[in-house]
């Protein structure tokens, strides 16, 4: 076991540990204090701005391959701390070890993508006619604020960090105060080898630091990763300034079971991994399931199964399959949702087992739950619940499933499930959201290469592949006129 860790902010190429210290708690043993990190307020965060503004120019003419270059570095040290590091992260963020080995693995894999996309950053596109030439080249945009989330901060976080530093910007990172260790560690070891300001490290409130980054008139870009509720007080926020903005927000993604699928192990237990990985703490987990009325019954049993062999507990035990929600506030709201869905009448059932010896109290454990003869209209279906409980739903025709799916605001992910991947092709295109998967919905089948993003208050812009990279320049257009 790892002793109490102490992180801190990163300022201008130097550690501050003076400021406002916030006790981070395991999640499965929620008296057990793994570390703690030193936050700023809105004057360290203007110092940070100030310090990456300053270091802009000439980070932004660095060779792109040096740039890049410190991303493979990075990954490098990842790869080599792992075990550490996955053990950290499973400690403040309460997920199964295998899924902290997974998301620093991932993580990697981000790296070297974009990494690999230097070369695509300095490629000029040269087009020329009887009027002339137009040059159209990729800019860097300038101070970037990022702000990172709980659920997946080290994965979500150099999704956001990493095309950035390519781009040639400079970067203020506010990790979340709920997980903040292991990504400020990390992000540590990369800014002390990047010149003074081009990376700076500040925790903090949202009302605060978050505030301050959103708002500071030399911050040109902001780029978040986080709730529908908080991307709208950040899109209010940056309109003064009128800033450019990457938002990948909230999902309530449907699975939709068509009558010709094959109702196996492959489909049940790929469908509990999309629903009940990281206690459904995702942002495309799967949260509705819709199936073809005449499967329903057949459906439900077999699901049931699977889920039922859940087993819940600390994320470092070898034999928990699933570990607890992360945070009071988000169990109680599963909570609130179930019981509401209880009072209209719905069918809650919670399923799979406890690991011996765990006592639910003593973290926040939550056994992973099915509810099934619930209306559409239940909160519980059209919100987003982020967390192990998933609503099951008949549908008649292919045509109720799709509107059913798309009575949202939501528009992240969705997933078709049948035999005939050409007819799923098609009822995809009419999905409103950024990906649709077919037979597969959970952890990985979105990947770095794949471009990523929301439809509706899913998001704005896309993450991922070039596109993610693109997203964090300015687009110029060099004209010379001959015909003038």
């Amino acid at each position: 076991m790892i002793d109490v860790v102490h992180e801190a902010m990163y300022i201008a190429g130097r550690m501050e540990r003076m400021g406002n210290v916030i006790p981070i708690f395991n999640p499965a043993a929620i008296s057990s204090q793994v570390g703690e990190i030193v936050t700023g307020g809105v004057e360290e965060a203007n110092r940070a701005v100030e310090s990456a503004q300053e270091a802009w120019p000439a980070w932004a003419n660095t060779p792109v391959a040096r740039r890049a270059g410190h991303l493979e570095t990075i990954a490098r040290y990842i790869v080599a701390n792992e075990s550490n590091l996955a053990e950290l992260l499973v400690l403040e963020n309460g997920k199964l070890r295998s899924e902290a080995i997974g998301e620093l693995r991932g993580a990697v894999g981000v790296l070297r993508f974009y990494a690999s996309l230097a070369e695509e950053f300095s490629r000029d596109i040269r087009k020329a006619d009887a009027r002339g030439t137009v040059t159209l080249s990729r800019q860097p945009t300038g101070v970037v604020s990022v702000i990172v989330p709980w659920n997946a901060p080290v994965q979500l976080g150099f999704l956001m960090i990493a095309p950035g530093i390519v781009a040639g910007n400079c970067l203020v990172v506010k990790p979340s105060n709920l997980a903040p260790l292991t990504l400020t560690r990390i992000l540590v070891e990369l800014a002390q080898q990047l010149p003074p300001g081009v990376l700076n490290i500040v925790p903090g409130g949202g009302t605060t630091v978050g505030a301050a980054l959103v708002s500071h008139p030399k911050v040109r870009k902001i780029s978040f990763t986080g709730s529908t509720a908080v991307g709208r007080t950040i899109m209010e926020q940056a309109a003064r300034t009128l800033k450019n903005v990457s938002m990948e927000l909230g999902g309530n993604d449907a699975a939709i079971i068509l009558k010709d699928a094959d109702l196996d192990d492959r489909l049940f237990h790929g469908l509990a991994q999309g629903v009940f990985t990281s206690a459904g703490q995702i942002c495309y987990a799967v949260k509705r399931i819709y199936v073809h009325q005449d499967i329903y019954r057949t459906f439900l049993e077999g699901f049931r199964e699977t889920a039922g062999q859940i087993r819940v507990g600390a994320g470092l035990d070898p034999t928990s399959t699933m570990g607890p929600v992360h945070n009071r506030d988000q169990l109680n709201q599963i909570q609130y949702l179930i019981e509401q869905a209880k009072s209209a009448g719905a069918v809650v059932e919670a399923v799979g087992d406890f690991v011996e010896g765990v006592d639910p109290e003593a973290g926040y454990f939550m056994l992973p739950h099915i509810v099934h003869d619930v209306e559409q209209s239940n909160p519980l279906v059209r919100e987003e619940q982020f967390g192990p409980v998933v609503p099951i739903v008949p549908f008649a025709t292919e045509d109720e499933a799709i509107q059913l799916a798309n009575d949202t605001e939501f528009g992240l992910g969705n997933s078709i499930w049948t035999r005939d991947v050409e007819r799923a092709h098609e009822l995809a295109k009419r999905l409103q959201s950024g990906s649709v998967f077919l037979n597969v919905h959970r952890v990985g089948a979105s990947a770095a290469d794949m471009p990523f993003g929301g439809f509706k208050q899913s998001g704005i812009g896309r993450g991922h592949a070039v596109e993610g990279l693109h997203e964090h320049t300015e687009l110029q257009a060099i004209i010379h006129r001959i015909d003038m």
